[in-house]
């Protein structure tokens, strides 16, 4: 480091007496500089030192002054107890005063807040204020400054104690240093951004210099300065530190306090010193009035090995660049760096007082981490530092020194000239050789186990630079002339020069090659050829391959350079080895393909094989293995090579007379028939009568299709035999007269032009020539495909009776068809036809998981239902598979012998087919189920997505509470327990059914609620605990089988009677319980049987009461007396016949055991009346069940398809509405039973 005075000024007063200059400041761009000088403030242009204005307002002398960050105001202090805020513009806009001296100022380096210190008090201003915010201090204050971020202010007193405030002045921190009670007369914040904490650096005037962190804790160690400080400041990124004082200099310094040199000497106190924002420029003020402002110039302390580059960075820190990755790797030395040298796996570094020696941890060429491996605890002074495996060697002047790792030193050499250059050539370790370039111009080569300089050579003038190619057979020398000089060793004869070089290097892959710079340019030279020359910046210190090195000021950068120019200088001469060792080095593909076009006129086929395999060239690798194959043979004639070589660059003229030459005209006729040329190639043709005339036809209609003349082609084609081709672009271009023409004239057993035309016209939609086409090649099977292809169904039907083996290649995409429209009825007979029963169940699976997915619950409900019929369908396959029998027959007969169920059938075969058996039916109960739980939850999913409903809250209630019934026994998935829940707690208050709100409300709690709910919920939670713990009995299902009345919740059995076990039947649009019960069929007593004995007329039988008798019966059941305007119905005694077996039977209870289903032998059956007897046919294998209507007033229909039975007034609304069964969508025509 050095230092360059760039102006200085000395202030007085108008009595010439010397103004102290006690704080200056830059501006935040740096181009002025604010100074106080005895009672006024002196603004400096920092470019040349001209007093732009000085500044009056200040009545004694100023003290301190701070620059706003953002550059529109600053502020100075004085000793008359005042502050004056001043604009960029330089005039006053606002004054304040304290109760004492102004001592320090500091602007916050986020905001426009001012901080001004007095001696016992301390205020903070702003622009947004109206008044100055002043707080009291414990001691006098000296120094202050702000932190990074604005956020606190750093307060530097006179008992030694750091005092951190906030911006609003409050105490956060105190920094009582270990009790020193020396003042502190400045500290100042680290502004880099590298650190991970502010560091505050305090200097007092006990001559002591130390850093800490904002919680107070010491950072490093005290280090001491042997004077009193004045002043400390850092360098604008932090990496440097400035201090001044009564050693009447100021010094640099690093971050941590190590002292790197000095600035300036004065002739006394140095108050102030500052550094420039941007750039290396320190402003100093002394006691004296001097002001000076000096540049500070670091000097490049570098070394390099190959493409390892090391540096010295902040004066104290080493990296490491790899040139060619771009790795980086910093050394911390926390001290001054003198020197550095790098050699392979080593590193030295110098510092003031010992020289540490580094290692690799690794020998791989890409590492990059260093460990020390020795530390040489000596003060050594050198001008030149060299570093090898196991020594280092120190240059003087023109003394050279070899000491080993542990400072011993083994050798010395004292040569005649001053030494310019030293570089070390490499060697095995302990014997390394030095290439050395003296003032006097000799060249000195040394070993390092020799005491013996080797003379190579002298030149005229002083070496500047010097160096070595990797096979040690040149040299390159530029001296003070700028001269280059290259000479061969060990003769030392100078093959060639060039004028204006500074630095020369030669490439360490390539001998004969090397790159000089100078005059802004660099320049490369391979042999004698002239070099090629660019543009580029600094000095060239390494050349590596395509990459050269260059130093600018600084900074090392890696240029990429296209060996191009050297290679073409080489093919000129017909050097094609050495032009490939110099692309090897890097050149562009197209250089490259030049090479290898060379090469292979110059029948170096090895070189050119590289070449093309670099470029990925197939078409010319084929051309070389072409060439080789024939060498290989003993036919390597090299006109016939050149004149393939020639044809391949598209000298066709030239190659086809060398054909002829070598005696090959059928590969001139081929050139030329590929190239299209025709009538020259009918000249090569006339010349060798053997040729085959029938290949240039066919290559004639290659290049007709070629230029888009398809017919001429497709013609030729013909006649050349080639009749796929031909017809191939019929095809393409939709002929379907020419195709229909060649199928016709086609031989029956040319099935191979036949079967191409066929499928050509079956794609261009001409069906009729493609049945004519079949049916001449007789593939029936085709035809049908046909036929199914254009959805042809009654065609492909009819086709199918004539030839029943084609029947599931029709029925099958007509079933497939279907189940994509949705015709699941017919899908499934057109599946059974084709022999494919499984595939309907599959699709109708496929569909009802795709509803559930898609939320369309209705739908799902449907498919489920259908699911159920098929898995009956199945389940009646497989029992008349196993019984061989008729299927009506053997349900009956098997029903004989055992009870009569509703879910009776055939008892199977064998164990396997009753497990079969089982399956299904258990997969037909639960499809039921679930189709049932979609078809409600459709409602409960609408009337939570949507703001209005058409139901009546006495629907949903009751539609919600048989749904949260079902859920306790199966949870499909999609259907929401909380939606149904919530509904349903909704529906019990709006019914007053409080209790049940009261349950379902605490379910709710352990469900997770949506969050647009959660509110609604928790709210509801509240309000129910105000209401009755009771609910409206009104609602309470009453059991028409025991006439119990159940609660509203049946937590343990669900959708039937806590008394009876008799299961509820909904009607299935209101969901309200039917007044029907079920009965059973007494043991052998068929469905058939049952059916006929209820339809014959009820008067023969002695226990069927008499019409008189039943409407006396009915007297007895309703009264309807009137009260004035009102009218009552009143229910009362039983209108069922205590005599009928079926009232006998019905009150058959035992509570608390199972369900006792009412049973009806014949003489019951035939006393019972056919309108009041719902029968739901099931289809067998399963029995019918029967209910009886036990209020016939009430009417009820019966759907006959889905067996689901509903009020007849909702059904009838709901079939009016839709056109359809509600739940299994069968049309209104097709409904053909009557409310019963």
């Amino acid at each position: 480091m050095r230092t360059v005075p760039t102006w200085v000024d000395k202030v007085h007063d108008r009595d010439k007496i010397e103004q102290c200059i006690y704080d200056l400041c830059f501006c935040p761009d740096g181009s002025q500089l604010i100074v106080a000088a005895g009672n006024r403030v002196l603004v400096y242009d920092t470019n040349d030192g001209t007093l732009l204005q000085p500044l009056k307002g200040h009545k004694e002398a100023v003290y301190c002054v701070s620059y706003s960050k953002d550059g529109k105001r600053f502020a100075s202090g004085s000793a008359d107890k005042s502050v004056i805020i001043w604009t960029s513009k330089l005039e006053g806009i606002l004054k304040y005063s304290h109760n004492d001296p102004i001592q320090c100022l500091a602007y916050n380096p986020v905001s426009h807040q001012l901080a001004s210190c007095a001696l016992s008090d301390f205020g903070l201003w702003s622009p947004e204020q109206k008044s100055v915010q002043k707080h009291k201090s414990s001691s006098r204050i000296y120094s202050c400054a702000w932190t990074n971020d604005g956020q606190y202010l750093a307060l530097g007193l006179a008992d030694g104690t750091v005092s951190i405030r906030n911006k609003s002045g409050e105490v956060k921190m105190r920094i009582d240093r270990g009790g020193a009670n020396s003042p502190i007369r400045s500290l100042a914040w680290n502004p880099s951004k590298e650190e991970a904490y502010d560091i505050l650096c305090v200097a007092d005037w006990g001559q002591n210099l130390s850093f800490y962190s904002m919680n107070g804790k010491l950072i490093g160690k005290e280090r001491p300065l042997g004077f009193d400080p004045c002043c400390v400041s850092y360098f604008s990124k932090g990496e440097y530190l400035l201090v001044g004082g009564a050693n009447r200099s100021c010094s640099l310094y690093t971050r941590e306090g190590v002292r790197l040199g000095l600035i300036c000497d004065q002739q006394s106190w140095v108050w102030c010193c500052e550094a420039h924002p941007d750039s290396s420029y320190v402003a100093v003020g002394c006691q004296d009035g001097t002001i000076a402002y000096f540049q500070l110039v670091f000097a490049t302390v570098h070394g390099l090995y190959k493409e390892r580059y090391a540096y010295r960075e902040n004066m104290t820190d080493v990296i490491i660049q790899h040139l060619i990755t771009e790795q980086k790797v910093r050394i911390k030395c926390r001290d001054l760096v003198k020197k550095v040298a790098i050699y392979k796996h080593r590193l030295a570094v110098q510092l003031p007082e010992r020289v540490i020696v580094y290692e690799l941890y690794s020998q791989e060429a890409a590492d990059m981490h260093y460990r020390v491996r020795d530390k040489i605890n000596q003060k050594l002074e050198c001008n030149l530092l060299v570093v090898c495996t196991n020594h280092i060697v120190l240059c003087q002047e023109k003394r050279l020194q070899c000491l080993n790792f542990t400072g011993l030193r083994e050798r010395e050499w004292q040569l005649d000239s001053m030494i310019r250059y030293i570089k070390v050539v490499g060697g095995p370790p302990n014997r390394e050789g030095l290439l050395l370039g003296l003032k006097n111009g000799q060249v000195l080569k040394i070993f390092l186990d020799n005491a013996f300089p080797v003379h190579l050579l002298t030149v005229s003038s002083a070496i500047r630079c010097l160096d070595l190619n990797s096979s040690r057979h040149r040299l390159a020398v530029v001296d003070d002339n700028s001269d280059l000089l290259v000479y061969t060793l060990p003769e030392g004869e100078l093959l060639y020069s060039e004028k204006g070089a500074n630095s020369v290097v030669w490439n360490t892959s390539c001998d004969a090659m090397l790159c000089y710079s100078g005059n802004s340019t660099f320049n490369i030279k391979a042999d004698n050829f002239p070099p090629h020359e660019q543009k580029l910046q600094g000095f060239v210190v390494g050349f590596s391959g395509s990459k050269i090195f260059c130093l600018h000021v600084i900074s090392m950068s890696t240029v990429e350079v296209p060996q191009s120019a050297p290679m073409y200088q080489y093919l000129d001469k017909n050097m094609c080895k050495e032009a490939y060792s110099i692309a090897c080095l890097g050149v562009t593909d197209g250089d490259w393909r030049a090479l290898g076009r060379a090469a292979l006129h110059d029948h170096n086929y090895d070189i050119a094989k590289k070449c093309f395999t670099r470029t990925k060239d197939m078409r010319s690798l084929q051309l070389l293995q072409i060439i080789e194959e024939r060498g290989q043979q003993g036919s390597g004639d090299p006109t016939l090579a050149e004149a393939d070589i020639l044809a391949h660059e598209g000298r066709f003229s030239e190659a086809a007379k060398l054909y002829r030459k070598a005696g090959q005209d059928s590969a001139a006729m081929n050139m030329y028939t590929d190239l299209r040329m025709f009538d020259l190639a009918q000249e090569y043709l006339g010349a060798d009568g053997t040729m085959d005339k029938q290949q240039l036809i066919k290559k004639k209609a290659d290049w007709a299709r070629n230029i888009n003349e398809p017919r001429a082609a497709a013609e030729m084609y013909l006649s050349a035999g080639e009749t796929a081709k031909a017809v191939e672009i019929m095809a393409e271009n939709g002929w379907v007269e020419m195709l229909v023409d060649v199928g016709r004239k086609a031989d029956k057993a040319d099935h191979q032009t036949l079967s191409l035309c066929a499928q050509h016209l079956r794609q261009l939609k001409a069906r009729t020539y493609a049945i004519e086409l079949y049916r001449k090649m007789g593939e029936l099977q085709c035809v049908v495909e046909l036929f199914v292809e254009d959805e042809d169904w009654e065609e492909a039907f009819a086709w199918a009776e004539k030839h029943p083996q084609f029947k599931e290649l029709v029925y099958v995409p007509y079933a497939t068809s279907l189940a994509e429209k949705d015709e699941f009825l017919l899908a499934q007979k057109a599946f059974h036809k084709a022999g494919k029963p499984g595939e309907a169940f599959r699709v109708l699976e496929q569909l009802t998981h795709n509803a559930v997915t898609e939320n369309r619950f209705s739908d799902a409900g449907y498919y489920f239902w259908m699911l159920s019929l098929q898995c009956l369908e199945h389940l009646r396959d497989d029992q008349t598979k196993g019984s061989g029998e008729d299927k009506d027959a053997a349900v009956e007969d098997k029903s004989e012998s055992r009870a009569a169920s509703p879910d009776a059938f055939p008892r199977p075969a064998n164990a396997d087919q009753k497990l079969a058996e089982a399956r299904e039916l258990e997969k037909f109960h639960d499809y039921q189920r679930r189709a049932s739980m979609y078809y409600v939850y459709h409602t409960i999913q609408r009337y939570m997505d949507e703001p209005f409903t058409s139901y009546m809250p006495e629907a949903l209630f009751n539609i919600s509470r048989f749904l949260t019934h079902e859920l306790n026994v199966i949870q499909p998935p999609g259907i929401s327990k909380f939606s149904t829940m919530y509904t349903l707690a909704k529906q019990a208050r709006n019914l007053e059914a409080f209790k049940l709100a009261r349950h379902v409300l605490d379910k709710l709690q352990h469900l997770h609620i949506p969050e647009r709910f959660q509110e609604d919920v928790e709210l509801a939670a509240l309000k129910i605990r105000s209401k009755p713990f009771q609910d409206n009995e009104e609602h309470q299902p009453l059991c028409y089988r025991c006439s119990t009345t159940n609660p509203l919740v049946n937590v343990t059995a669900g959708n039937q009677c806590i008394n009876c076990a008799h299961p509820f039947v909904y009607s299935f649009v209101s969901f309200e319980v039917l007044p029907v019960v079920q009965f059973v069929l007494a043991e052998g007593i068929t469905d058939e049987e049952a059916v006929r004995l209820i339809q014959q007329a009820g008067g023969d039988s002695p226990l069927k009461s008499t019409d008189a008798e039943k409407d006396e019966g009915e007297d007895d059941v309703w009264t309807a007396p009137e009260e004035g305007d009102a009218e009552r119905i009143n229910l009362e005694g039983n209108k069922l016949n205590p005599d009928d077996p079926f009232s006998a039977n019905l009150n058959a209870i035992y509570p608390g055991s199972e369900m006792e289903p009412v049973t009806l032998n014949r003489a019951a059956l035939q006393a019972q009346d056919p309108q009041d007897i719902i029968i739901c046919r099931w289809p067998k294998p399963l029995r019918f069940t029967y209910y009886k209507n036990l209020m016939p007033d009430v009417p009820i229909t019966h759907c006959q398809h889905c067996n689901k039975l509903f009020h007849t007034d909702d059904f009838i609304l709901q079939v009016l509405q839709k056109g359809h069964c509600p739940f299994c969508r069968t049309p209104a025509p097709h409904i053909t039973d009557t409310p019963e």
